[in-house]
């Protein structure tokens, strides 16, 4: 599997607002990469959820047990 890798492009990205909730742990190890990186912090979640569901073994989905219909 490719290694994920944060793009630091300035490309504004198109965004429906939502509110999300982390570990305190995640949270803070996005934050670190956001100040070694310079990538907003926002970019750096879109990115790695880009990623997951972009490598999403389509086996772990069940629709009668989450209600995915994706």
């Amino acid at each position: 599997m490719e290694k994920f890798t944060i793009a630091k492009d300035t490309e504004k990205m198109s965004s429906i607002n939502r509110t999300i909730r982390f570990k305190p742990e995640v949270f803070d190890e996005i934050q670190q990469l956001h100040q070694a990186t310079g990538v907003s912090f926002n970019k750096i979640c879109a990115q790695c959820i880009e990623y997951a569901l972009k490598h999403l073994d389509d086996d772990s989905i069940s629709e009668e047990e989450d209600g995915y219909h994706g």
